[in-house]
């Protein structure tokens, strides 16, 4: 009967009314894990914005699973997207869903990184009907994507002790609370999620690898570059995420090294060059699908050469390349996550 009922609950929150309240989706007395440490992958087109990853439960499975962060395209002219968090109270951690809206509201104090530093937003800001990117937190490419909105203000990057705990309030929790104007800008309606967002957050919870129980807390898809993408190039692991995942491994990068809520300005290659319309006013955006896993090619047969008659030096083989460090997100990165 409990996992029926948080069955229900969690289907609610994902199927929320068009003018819908933020509200607690689903309560359990398992502590949240960590959030992972991961690097964001770079912003596919103008228009998107951030959404990080974040613990959520499957009454199923009892079992927390990991949604990547990923980047949505803003639903309106203005939108801000205000992360869902775990908070306890009544002896027991509660979902608070995320939702976007004209501000930013509470979630917790969690600092999920790449601008979600605990509290508000410093990854960008609305001008004249344009999102403005703040390139020191967020990956942004301006000479592979067409986006000219860019600035980089570093003033938000703060030298600060700070964990990856994923949950407010109760045993070693974070101790924030929200202020009378957040509380407020919760109780306002908001617009129903994306499609796009829904339906990554339920590919998210059928994915067995994205469970706490297999990947240990280090998820081998910790990011990706659109909702529902889950394979293909720029999907981003978790820092000590296990080996021989199903996806095909992300083209190594090297990323710069970022402060606390700094986020690495390097590109990874191929990134997806088309620009994007300005969002529409309060206008949902189409699902985004995943792309097919490519087939792997068999190795080409080795036919013996005929020895030369004056050796020649053996051509010098190239290393491989290192697999991109995964920022220290509020280490070096809170989560970078």
């Amino acid at each position: 009967m409990k996992k029926i009922l948080l069955r229900v609950l969690l289907a609610a929150s994902f199927a929320a009314p068009l003018a819908a309240n933020a509200q607690i989706s689903v309560s359990i007395n398992v502590t949240p894990p960590e959030l992972p440490v991961y690097v964001q992958p770079p912003i596919p087109g103008d228009g998107y914005m951030w959404t990080p990853g974040y613990w959520a439960w499957d009454p199923d499975v009892s079992d927390y699973y990991w949604v990547p962060g990923t980047w949505v395209q803003a639903p309106f002219v203005g939108a801000l997207w205000t992360p869902g968090y775990w908070g306890w109270a009544g002896g027991g951690y509660g979902w608070h869903n995320g939702y976007w809206g004209d501000h930013i509201g509470f979630y917790g104090g969690v600092n999920y990184g790449f601008g979600y530093i605990g509290t508000g937003y410093v990854g960008g800001h609305w001008d004249h009907g344009a999102f403005a990117y703040n390139g020191a937190v967020n990956n942004v490419n301006v000479s592979n994507v067409h986006i000219t909105n860019v600035y980089r203000d570093t003033t938000v990057i703060h030298e600060t002790n700070v964990n990856r705990v994923s949950f407010n309030g109760g045993n070693g929790g974070i101790q924030a609370h929200a202020s009378a104007q957040e509380e407020a800008f919760a109780r306002a309606s908001h617009p129903a999620l994306p499609q796009a967002q829904i339906q990554h957050q339920q590919a998210a919870m059928h994915n067995p690898e994205l469970r706490n129980s297999v990947n240990h807390g280090n998820p081998a898809i910790a990011a990706t570059p659109a909702p529902g993408k889950f394979s293909g190039p720029n999907i981003v692991p978790a820092k000590g995420a296990p080996a021989g995942g199903s996806h095909p491994e992300p083209q190594a990068q090297q990323h710069q090294e970022a402060q606390p809520q700094a986020h690495p300005q390097a590109q990874q290659p191929h990134p997806q060059p088309q620009s994007h319309p300005q969002p529409q006013q309060r206008q949902e955006q189409p699902q985004a699908h995943p792309q097919p896993q490519p087939q792997a090619r068999p190795a080409p047969q080795e036919h013996p050469q005929p020895q030369p008659q004056e050796p020649h030096p053996a051509p010098q083989q190239h290393a491989a390349p290192q697999p991109h460090p995964a920022q220290e997100h509020h280490e070096d990165e809170k989560h970078e996550h």
